[in-house]
């Protein structure tokens, strides 16, 4: 059962929470990252448009608890070549919003930037992320997250870094 609390308050803790899951991706810290999702959590970043069936049509990303955490492994090995040196990574949490609640669940929305230092180059990442939080005592868990990138209709960079 969600606390009662006013919308204000949510929204701070909300945005609290989802400032601390940026900071995590951002500085690496990906087993941090790894602890803030729930044990049935969808990490899902489509491909070809933002409405598709991830069941039936490609997505860049869509994983389930099991494989969000094989990918920290991988991240944590150091051996991403297309990671060599890291990116140094900073992005910009916005326009963030409650859109549902209910006895369990937040639904929230919000809009992402991601700058991208890379050997590459340097690569700026637009999102609308959409979120399904669940309480866990007095902070979140990530039952979903939902990365549509702006420009996920064309081919991409490899995304070989937490977004």
């Amino acid at each position: 059962m969600l606390q009662v609390q006013s919308k204000a308050d949510l929204i701070h803790d909300v945005s609290q929470f989802l400032f601390r899951e940026a900071r995590y991706a951002d500085d690496h810290r990906y087993e941090d990252w790894e602890a803030l999702w729930a044990d049935d959590g969808v990490y899902w970043i489509p491909a070809n448009g933002d409405d598709i069936d991830p069941e039936r049509q490609m997505s860049i990303i869509y994983d389930n608890r099991s494989r969000i955490g094989l990918r920290v492994k991988q991240l944590l090995t150091g051996k991403r070549h297309t990671q060599e040196p890291q990116s140094r990574l900073r992005r910009i949490v916005g326009d963030i919003e409650v859109v549902k609640e209910d006895d369990r669940e937040l639904h929230v929305a919000c809009n992402t930037m991601i700058f991208e230092s890379a050997l590459r180059g340097d690569i700026i990442w637009a999102s609308r992320n959409e979120f399904v939080l669940r309480r866990d005592g007095d902070d979140f868990r990530i039952a979903r997250k939902k990365v549509s990138l702006v420009n996920n209709h064309k081919a991409i960079f490899t995304l070989s870094f937490l977004v």
